[in-house]
């Protein structure tokens, strides 16, 4: 008895050792970070790290952060942020947020607001010890990213993104996306024509895709430069809004300065209120639609449904093709 009663006093002794040296390296560690990213010129403040969760846990709070990058001019405040972990399982952390928090980009500054906002988050390392990300599912419930320039609001009652690495290739990603009840900003709601009588919000949005980045992502990619995006492959990407629906999928290839090449086939429902509403929301010029409508009708009637079309967008030059009709300019993509 005496025996078993010393196994187990020198085993909580050896764990609460444990325990307070990880949980010191932890808070010293995240000390550390913020130090050479001031080192590097960015704007990193905090006003306390502190570690709890003894005798299991990891629980490290940050509070009054403040992180700029100036050279990719963003930016991001928050009260608090966290990151939990369990003390026997270090490599799945949980990321919480909370409800409010100011991000700020080359477009503006913005204010976000949510319930329970949080990431669970599994790190595989590399040859070089570095921390990857192999799975990441972030979810947040009645979000709204506000604009403070111009007060555009965008709200959804829900959101969910998934990721996770391919086990042969760590720098491809299958990426999904659920979100529920988005309403867009009151601005392009008050530019619709009236007569297209959409709801207030998209039922749905549905994204599944994989997309191939020239690096993994990892703790370097908030450190300095972003992976960028080489080729993505959308299975389906699907959105309802009223009696309107998009379906898309295709494939880019996307080169060095982040201009797509590829085609993407859009199957749109009620396609021509789909159309009078790019043009009310100035996503398309009037003259395209005057171009576009008849040509899109005769496509239409000789699929045998004139309310459904499947519409093939190339992507090639720098530019957005329909056919032989130039759109306009293709989206940089580009991570900053």
């Amino acid at each position: 008895m005496r025996i078993l009663l010393g196994a187990i006093l020198i085993l909580v002794a050896v764990w609460s050792g444990y325990w307070h040296v990880s949980s010191a390296a932890i808070t010293n560690g995240f000390a550390a970070w913020f130090g050479a990213r001031q080192n590097e010129g960015w704007l990193a403040e905090y006003s306390e790290i502190e570690t709890r969760g003894f005798p299991n846990r990891f629980d490290t709070t940050i509070s009054d952060v403040t992180i700029a990058d100036p050279e990719a001019r963003i930016a991001w405040e928050s009260p608090f942020f966290q990151i939990l972990a369990l003390s026997y399982k270090p490599n799945h952390l949980i990321a919480v947020w909370p409800s409010e928090q100011t991000a700020t980009t080359p477009s503006g500054k913005y204010l976000i607001a949510s319930e329970d906002m949080k990431a669970s988050i599994v790190l595989d390392a590399n040859a070089e010890g570095e921390p990857l990300f192999r799975r990441v599912t972030y979810r947040a419930d009645n979000l709204s990213v506000r604009s403070e320039t111009d007060e555009r609001e965008i709200r959804a009652a829900s959101i969910v993104l998934a990721a996770e690495s391919a086990p042969a290739h760590v720098a491809t990603y299958r990426i999904g996306v659920e979100a529920a009840e988005i309403s867009p900003a009151i601005s392009l709601l008050s530019a619709i024509d009236s007569s297209l009588k959409l709801p207030d919000s998209f039922e749905a949005l549905h994204v599944d895709a994989r997309v191939a980045f020239d690096r993994p992502w990892g703790r370097s990619s908030i450190e300095s430069a972003r992976p960028q995006p080489k080729n993505i492959k959308l299975s389906k990407a699907a959105a309802q809004w009223g009696r309107l629906e998009i379906k898309a999928a295709g494939e880019l290839e996307i080169d060095g300065a982040g201009m797509p090449a590829g085609e993407i086939v859009v199957k749109a429902t009620n396609w021509r209120e789909i159309l009078n509403l790019a043009v009310s929301s100035g996503i398309f010029k009037e003259g395209h639609s005057e171009i576009l409508e008849p040509l899109l009708s005769s496509v239409a009637r000789l699929k045998g449904n004139p309310n459904t079309l499947d519409i093939p967008f190339t992507f090639r030059n720098g530019l957005i093709w329909f056919k032989f009709i130039p759109l306009g300019p293709s989206p940089v993509i580009s991570l900053r």
